[in-house]
Parts: structure tokens; C-alpha cells; sequence
């Protein structure tokens, strides 16, 4: 028993990792190439810049909700699914010890 709760807090702590690690580099990519392409824009025509500028300020908004989405999954990941599959564990060990399986 001891190994298994070991084991799912495990797995939690190393997807929480992945989520985090896989979901911060899009944004970051994604905004700086933003950021890039719309200082490429201003430099080609500065009258543009008001227009450029606040385009660009909204893509980089929603292109961050991809990270906030992770990190939002990474936070469950280590706050509410350890509890919860330990309590489908102990619930799954308790009905087959009733129903007589040893384990």
C-alpha cells in the first residue's frame, strides 16, 4: 500500500513537472516571436504603431492563457488528484479485502 501512494504521488509530481515545463515554453516562444514580428512592423511603418502595438498586446494575452491553463492543471496535479486516487486506492483495497481477495 505504502508503495503504490508512493507511487501516485510520484507520477502527480512528475506530470505537474511535464505540464509545467511543456506549457510555459509555447507562451514564451509564441510571444517573443510576437513581440518580434509587430517591432519588425513598427520599424517598417511608426504610424502604425498605436494599431500594431495593441494587436499585439492581445495576442500576447491569449497566447498566456495556455500557460495559466497549465499551471492551473499543474496546481491539481500536486493539491487534489494525490488525495484523490489515494482515496479510489484505499476504497478499491477495502472492497476487495471484503470480498475476501488478499493482496
Amino acid at each position: 500500500m505504502a508503495l503504490a501512494i508512493g507511487i501516485i504521488l510520484g507520477c502527480c509530481a512528475l506530470g505537474a513537472g511535464i505540464c509545467m515545463g511543456i506549457g510555459a515554453v509555447g507562451p514564451g516562444i509564441g510571444e517573443g516571436n510576437a513581440v518580434s514580428k509587430a517591432c519588425e512592423a513598427i520599424g517598417r511603418q511608426p504610424e502604425a504603431k498605436g494599431d500594431v502595438t495593441s494587436t499585439m498586446i492581445m495576442g500576447c494575452a491569449i497566447a498566456e492563457t495556455t500557460g495559466i491553463y497549465s499551471l492551473v492543471v499543474a496546481i491539481l496535479l500536486i493539491f487534489v488528484a494525490p488525495s484523490t486516487f489515494i482515496g479510489i486506492l484505499e476504497k478499491t483495497v477495502k472492497t476487495l479485502s471484503e470480498s475476501g481477495i488478499k493482496l
